[in-house]
């Protein structure tokens, strides 16, 4: 093929004139029936969304995404994650947490984990974390992860919230603290890129476990995809999340089956490709990210879209 040839795809989301931007808009509203999705987990407190994060929420709902779980992954964030929950009521709904890269920011300023504590009383606050233990980096140490991890387990039961838990080359250790604890609120496992047999360790404890974009770059025979195509995963405890602005869903990968590329509508990909980039994931990403699970699972996304949205609502206590 001549490298100055489009494909078909690159044709649909080429970039488009300023003056046709407005019908741009009408038509991508005609073009398909929205799905209804909820996404569990957006970092828009992130810089990258400083300038124009008005539009980057009119998007998510314009593409179907009802409702955003905003993350605080420190004390600073999930004070800027709350105060967005405010601006943008009954759309936005925030976490307050202290990611394990951030763990050594509590243990060296022990104060301010009662600025923490004080967020998450908030009743826009509909989750703990996300917390938990990630030992592919060193940003914390890990004693420190795993103590305030625990001072989060003890939050999240006296609070009576869901926990949003990130672990990364840790679940021994990770399971270990967990199984001291009783009476834990619900526990998803958000942003899963592990094995089959660790989702399985999972799911017999009956946690969540949400997935992202991620699904485009797993290659493993024993992965994400695994879990979805051999039916591993339940409908009843599956979540989806855009992680934005990470976890670009790239639909183009070499690796991605055709089935799934041709199972994601035009109008998806109309909003993925115009205003999402690896370097900012948007939550118009969503229904994506949705389509390409259901064709994985061999379910139509509209199964896939009830199936998480009802799991979101109920978990969260979502209005």
């Amino acid at each position: 093929m001549d490298p100055n040839q489009q494909t078909p795809q690159e044709t649909v989301v080429a970039p488009v004139a300023p003056l046709l931007e407005d019908q741009l808009e009408l038509d991508m509203k005609h073009c398909f029936e929205n799905l209804i999705v909820i996404d569990v987990g957006a970092n828009l407190t992130n810089k990258k969304y400083s300038r124009d994060l008005d539009s980057v929420v009119q998007r998510a709902r314009d593409a179907g995404v009802q409702k955003l779980m905003v993350h605080g992954t420190s004390v600073k964030s999930s004070k800027e994650a709350l105060r967005l929950s405010r601006i943008y009521p009954d759309i936005i709904y925030s976490t307050a947490g202290i990611h394990p890269h951030d763990s050594k920011s509590i243990v060296e300023e022990p104060a301010t984990w009662f600025d923490l504590e004080h967020i998450a009383q908030a009743q826009e606050c509909v989750a703990i974390g996300p917390c938990g233990l990630d030992y592919q980096r060193d940003f914390s140490e890990p004693d420190a992860q795993k103590q305030i991890f625990a001072k989060q387990l003890q939050l999240a039961i006296r609070l009576n919230k869901p926990l949003l838990i990130h672990e990364r080359s840790a679940q021994l250790d990770l399971l270990e603290i967990l199984d001291k604890f009783e009476n834990l609120p619900p526990v998803i496992i958000r942003g899963f890129m592990g094995t089959a047999e660790e989702a399985l360790k999972y799911l017999e404890r009956r946690f969540y476990i949400s997935l992202t974009g991620y699904l485009c770059k797993d290659k493993s025979d024993t992965g994400v995809r695994r879990l979805l195509e051999d039916g591993t995963l339940p409908l009843d405890r599956l979540l989806v999340e855009t992680d934005a602005p990470f976890m670009y869903p790239n639909t183009r990968a070499s690796k991605l089956p055709q089935h799934v590329k041709t199972g994601i509508t035009e109008r998806s990909l109309l909003y993925l490709h115009r205003y999402c980039t690896f370097q900012r994931n948007e939550p118009c990403s969503l229904p994506a990210i949705v389509e390409m699970i259901a064709a994985f699972m061999k379910k139509s996304p509209d199964e896939v879209a009830l199936a998480t949205a009802f799991n979101a609502l109920k978990l969260f206590g979502l209005s």
